[in-house]
C-alpha cells in the first residue's frame, strides 16, 4: 500500500511556466510568457539555473518542438528550410554549447529562417539556451552573433532562501507544516535540485499518510531507506 501511494509522486511534474520557481529570474520568466512568433530569446547560466525547465515549458505549447545537442541534426535542418512543412509555434533548442559543427551549421540556418520569416504568416518563436554569454560560446562566429539577435537573459541559480520559500509554499499547498529542522536536513543530506526537493516533499506527505506517522527527520530517514521504494 505504501509503495503504491508513492508511485504517483516519484516522477517530478512536467516543466511548466507555472511551476518554475523564478527567484531572481522574474524578468526572464515574464519574457518567456510573452514570447510570440517572430521573437527569439537566448537563456544562459550555470547548471541548475533552470534554462532547460523554461525551454521544455515553452515547447509544451501545442505545435512546438524541443531539441538539444543530442537531437538528430536532420530535424534541425528540416526546420531551417524556408519551405519546411514543419511550422512550429516555438522551436526550443537546449544546450547549444555542446553542439558539434553540423548541428551548429543547422542552428545557424534555423536562425536565418527565423529572421526571414519573422514578419510573415510562417513566423515562429525561437528559444535557445547555453552555459555562457553569446560571445563567449565555443561556437562558430556567425552563430555566436545570432544568439544575441533578440532577447538575452542570464539566469541565476536559486538561493537557499528561494528554495526554502519554494518548499514552504509547496508544503502549504498540500496543507503541511514542515518543521525547519526537517527542511534543513533535506538541504544538508539530499540533492539541492529544487524539482527533486519539491518531489521529496510530495513523497514525504504521502509516506506520512500511509504510515500514520507525523513528519519528522526519523520518518524522512526511514522513507529514504525503505528498500521497497523504487
Amino acid at each position: 500500500m505504501t509503495r503504491q501511494l508513492l508511485l504517483d509522486v516519484l516522477t517530478a511534474p512536467a516543466p511548466t511556466l507555472a511551476n518554475y520557481i523564478a527567484g531572481p529570474n522574474g524578468a526572464a520568466v515574464a519574457a518567456a510568457r510573452a514570447l510570440s512568433p517572430g521573437r527569439a530569446m537566448y537563456l544562459w547560466g550555470p547548471s541548475g539555473c533552470g534554462s532547460s525547465h523554461l525551454l521544455r515549458a515553452l515547447s509544451s505549447e501545442p505545435g512546438s518542438i524541443f531539441l538539444n545537442a543530442d537531437s538528430d541534426v536532420a530535424v534541425i535542418r528540416t526546420l531551417a528550410e524556408i519551405d519546411s512543412p514543419v511550422l512550429p509555434r516555438v522551436a526550443a533548442i537546449d544546450d547549444v554549447h555542446r553542439m558539434d559543427e553540423p548541428r551548429q551549421a543547422a542552428l545557424f540556418a534555423l536562425y536565418n529562417r527565423w529572421r526571414e520569416s519573422a514578419a510573415t504568416s510562417r513566423a515562429f518563436a525561437l528559444a535557445v539556451s547555453g552555459d555562457r554569454a553569446p560571445m563567449s560560446m565555443p561556437l562558430r562566429e556567425d552563430l555566436r552573433t545570432r544568439l544575441g539577435w533578440d532577447l538575452v537573459f542570464r539566469l541565476e541559480p536559486l538561493s537557499d532562501a528561494d528554495k526554502l520559500s519554494a518548499l514552504t509554499a509547496r508544503a502549504a499547498d498540500r496543507g503541511l507544516y514542515l518543521n525547519p529542522e526537517v527542511v534543513n536536513w533535506m538541504f544538508t543530506h539530499y540533492e539541492r535540485d529544487i524539482r527533486k526537493l519539491t518531489t521529496l516533499v510530495d513523497m514525504l506527505d504521502r509516506y506520512s499518510l500511509a504510515t500514520g506517522r507525523p513528519i519528522t527527520i526519523p520518518l524522512l530517514r526511514t522513507m529514504l531507506a525503505d528498500p521497497h521504494l523504487p
